[in-house]
């Protein structure tokens, strides 16, 4: 019931991928079966408290060994994995022993030491890949085995004083909503960690801000043989918008600390086109130029061609350092835990979003741990297994910390 690997290699069977077209919560029903299971897992692990919420939420609570007091802490993961590529029949192979070389998997997918430099780090670790037809699910179910994985651990091991602590595995994390219905209150800690990062080491307390655009352009048809001066192509008008923004701010051309508009998805015939955006800034005065600069192309655009271009744009969530610079013990208790299991802290900018980013603004401080992975979202995704063991090791190590 305790081993990462094993629980890891249970869980990623499970399709649980999110679906922004449904309004429901969670938003595809795989959530909801592997929320059951979960809960089933908590109970005979020796949780308590355990819930699934009428959304799809799980908690659950390890009780304090120790009766002096100290802080409540939450451990949080997603259930969810992202609809960028297929989660269905998830077909995980383990390779024992990485030899260094190339990995050669289905579909022609090669996960090479020539394209991902990181790769040769972990020559002679276990790896956990795909079969190269669907994503793993690492992001975020190996956070989820690493937090009971660690929470086993205490129960067995009651020489390790801790005080309460509360897990919570959220839905729809991938597509924005893994907070909507997130019962701080309930939860009741003073602060907690997601374990939603990458590679081994990461330790991240400051996120995107984030907004969403989804911008529509009517047209006007009128037969080719006679629409001079009278059509107004709603596919030729989407893609000149789409080239009024700067081509060198894209996700394909920016790293570390630079945002970027990403074109997520386009469609469009003569009579009606859609644009859907995402903008990513650290700043805040960046994340509100690139805000003003979509007013202002729509604006230049309806003055062009007429009115025949509206937009909803929506902010998703917030740099979460703008809350955490004020509650550096919450970092500085990650890092003891960190230096703990022998782990350096690599404490970057996320480049993305967790719940995390959204929790902080809701009252519950919460940095992200890393859960070990590579290449989330698609076929070359792997994640080490010894970096699985060494999140748990930091997981136990806070808790602990937390107790003294």
């Amino acid at each position: 019931m305790f081993d990462v690997k094993e629980l890891f290699l249970k869980y990623v069977k499970f399709n649980t991928q999110a679906d922004d077209a449904s309004q429901t919560s969670p938003s595809s029903a795989g959530q909801r079966v592997l929320a059951e299971i979960i809960a089933d897992d908590c109970r005979a692990i020796g949780l308590t408290e355990v819930e699934v919420s009428e959304h799809g939420y799980v908690y659950a609570t390890l009780e304090a060994n120790i009766d002096r007091e100290c802080p409540v802490i939450g451990f949080i993961a997603h259930m969810d994995t992202s609809p960028d590529c297929s989660g269905e029949n998830v077909n995980p192979q383990v390779i024992v022993e990485y030899d260094g070389g190339d990995i050669n998997l289905e579909n022609g997918v090669v996960i090479s030491p020539k394209e991902c430099k990181f790769l040769a780090n972990y020559k002679g670790q276990e790896l956990i890949t795909t079969d190269g037809r669907t994503l793993l699910g690492a992001d975020n179910k190996a956070g989820i085995a690493e937090i009971l994985a660690a929470m086993g651990y205490l129960i067995q091991n009651q020489h390790i004083k801790h005080g309460k602590i509360r897990i919570g595995f959220t839905p729809d994390e991938e597509i924005g909503r893994g907070a909507d219905n997130f019962d701080v209150a309930k939860f009741g800690a003073d602060f907690a960690y997601t374990i939603d990062g990458g590679e081994i080491g990461e330790l991240t307390y400051e996120s995107f801000n984030a907004a969403k655009v989804d911008i529509t352009i009517r047209g006007r048809s009128v037969h080719p043989g006679r629409a001079k001066g009278l059509m107004v192509n709603a596919s030729l008008v989407a893609l000149e918008l789409a080239g009024m923004l700067p081509n060198n701010e894209t996700p394909a051309t920016t790293e570390n600390r630079e945002g970027f508009f990403h074109l997520s998805e386009m469609s469009g015939t003569v009579e009606k086109a859609s644009l859907k955006y995402i903008i990513r800034d650290f700043e805040d005065n960046g994340f509100k130029r690139r805000k003003d600069l979509i007013i202002d192309v729509v604006k230049r655009m309806n003055e062009k061609y007429g009115e025949c271009v509206t937009f909803d744009m929506s902010d998703q969530y917030f740099n979460m350092y703008n809350i955490l610079k004020d509650k550096a013990y919450v970092i500085e208790m990650a890092e003891r835990a960190y230096d703990k299991a022998g782990v350096v802290p690599k404490k970057i900018p996320i480049r993305g979003g967790t719940d995390g980013s959204r929790l902080s603004y809701m009252g519950l401080p919460c940095p992200n741990i890393f859960a070990g992975g590579h290449n989330y979202h698609g076929p070359m995704e792997f994640v080490p297994v010894g970096s699985m063991r060494k999140a748990v090791e930091v997981i136990i190590g806070i808790c602990e910390i937390a107790a003294k």
